[in-house]
């Protein structure tokens, strides 16, 4: 049998094709049917670990991910055969199938299209043999006319996989009924046919004041306005390519824990963060400047594509002198992944594996990181051992997350001949300073992890399932009736 395939495609990027491409996998799911989401080509630095080729684990968008668990599907590299993930402005690692090629990533843009193709369409080819519904979102707009020729995510994939697209506009922004129908303008003749209806998303206020525009642009274009979602502030989906909120977040009750989290330039999997947006008494803030961490009870320093660069902007800002003296007074400090390997002594890149050369490291913990040119990615459990200090409450605790780095980071043998040496919680994954209250780990997902959330606050977030489910029932009440069951039809 081949599935139904069901494409989300936006006006523009942060229209909410990711949101609503994830409550129709749920959606669909909840009715029984085998479903599976596709992306063809996806640009973050937002990854996850999942089944690869071979026997191998290998790496796709984290938008994926979510959309497979909300499918109920086991997620797989072919959900995101081609993740392009950005080092600097114009450049990007490629990773194909869920591994890094650098063959690939040496190629100018428009040359990589025809290369890529052949495995995009058998993956597709592949998820419609084995389930009844694939829905497939796009990426930015498919009416970019400077792209259209070397298009392998949008326009051809609707046509490989003859789906029956929506198109979705951010009415929040103003504009829409304009976006729908420039976008649909310039749409090849053959490509407006596959618009099932336009969605607009994120509305707010009375829907009655959107009449006469939906039947006018219908008259226009014969393209229904099939839904209209209402802004959804809080609905725990972790944000694909933007931060959980301009300025400082805090979830109900009394602030307990303030948390600042260094933003830099190529921050990478900021949606791991997103569950300390539930849990109550929690503020988070993304920090840009000194001014942004004073006050914070942590300073958490994420993962990032290009370690040895954003340690450089970092500097830049004056947050290193800031985190030392956070530090200094007993402030907690965490480092996760390329946070980590900045609380070291030193950064040492031989092989020009991030492209920003030796760096001194911020001296918080008594390590050293050399890069290497294999990249680790893979599924992990651990249990931390004796945790001391501010992070006690960590001790004997066994959780589940993922690596994805090409650093290996170890205590600096000088520093360990002089007596400063780092407590090893966990081997080659996790460290704390002697004072206890800077901890530096490899594991991404700390905080999706149940377990740890509730040895560090007491507190459990709203779990995945519970999110998906609400995201399913937002938009079957958004939609007109019959729309959806329509477009899963055979």
């Amino acid at each position: 049998m081949t599935a139904r395939c069901i494409m989300v495609l936006g006006t523009s990027s942060g229209a909410g094709k990711s949101w609503v491409a994830t409550a129709l996998c749920r959606h669909y799911a909840r009715l029984g049917l085998r479903v599976a989401p596709f992306k063809a080509q996806n640009m973050s630095n937002n990854a996850r670990v999942v089944a690869g080729l071979d026997g191998e684990q290998g790496e796709i968008g984290s938008a994926q991910y979510f959309q497979a668990l909300a499918a109920r599907a086991a997620p797989d590299v072919r959900m995101n055969p081609l993740l392009l993930k950005p080092e600097a402005d114009t450049h990007s690692q490629v990773v194909l199938m869920g591994q890094v090629s650098r063959e690939l990533s040496a190629l100018p843009w428009r040359g990589r299209g025809e290369r890529v193709w052949p495995q995009i369409a058998a993956a597709l080819d592949s998820l419609r043999a084995g389930h009844d519904v694939v829905v497939i979102e796009g990426a930015g707009s498919p009416a970019e006319i400077n792209l259209m020729a070397s298009d392998v995510v949008n326009l051809r994939v609707a046509r490989h996989a003859g789906a029956r697209c929506l198109l979705v506009a951010d009415i929040d922004r103003g504009g829409a009924f304009a976006h729908l129908y420039g976008t649909w303008a310039l749409l090849p003749e053959a490509d407006r046919a596959r618009l099932h209806g336009f969605v607009l998303n994120k509305f707010r206020g009375d829907a009655a004041l959107l009449a006469p525009a939906p039947e006018m642009l219908r008259g226009l274009t014969g393209v229904p306005v099939v839904a209209t979602i209402p802004m959804q502030w809080h609905h725990g989906l972790p944000e694909e390519d933007g931060m959980f909120d301009e300025g400082s977040s805090a979830a109900a009750g009394a602030v307990h824990t303030r948390i600042a989290v260094v933003a830099y330039p190529r921050i990478s999997n900021l949606d791991e963060f997103q569950p300390l947006k539930n849990v109550p008494g929690v503020q988070l803030r993304w920090a840009r400047s000194p001014a942004d961490v004073a006050g914070a009870d942590w300073i958490v320093l994420p993962g990032s594509k290009a370690t040895a660069a954003d340690l450089a902007w970092l500097r830049a800002q004056g947050l290193d002198a800031a985190i030392a003296a956070h530090a200094a007074r007993g402030g907690r400090v965490l480092g996760v992944c390329g946070g980590l390997q900045m609380l070291g002594e030193a950064l040492i890149d031989l092989h020009g594996v991030e492209s920003g050369g030796n760096a001194p490291g911020l001296g918080l913990l008594p390590l050293v990181t050399g890069f290497e040119p294999r990249k680790t990615v893979r599924r992990t459990q651990v249990r931390f051992g004796d945790v001391a200090g501010a992070w006690s409450a960590l001790s004997g605790v066994a959780c589940a997350g993922y690596e994805i780095h090409s650093g290996r980071t170890a205590q600096h043998p000088a520093m360990a001949a002089g007596g400063d040496v780092a407590r090893e919680l966990v081997p080659g994954l996790a460290w704390q300073n002697a004072a206890g209250h800077v901890l530096g780990v490899y594991l991404h997902g700390l905080f999706e992890d149940a377990a740890v959330l509730h040895a560090l606050f007491g507190a459990r977030a709203p779990t995945l399932d519970a999110v998906f489910d609400g995201l399913a029932r937002t938009l079957a009440q958004a939609f007109e009736p019959g729309v959806l069951e329509a477009l899963a039809a055979p």
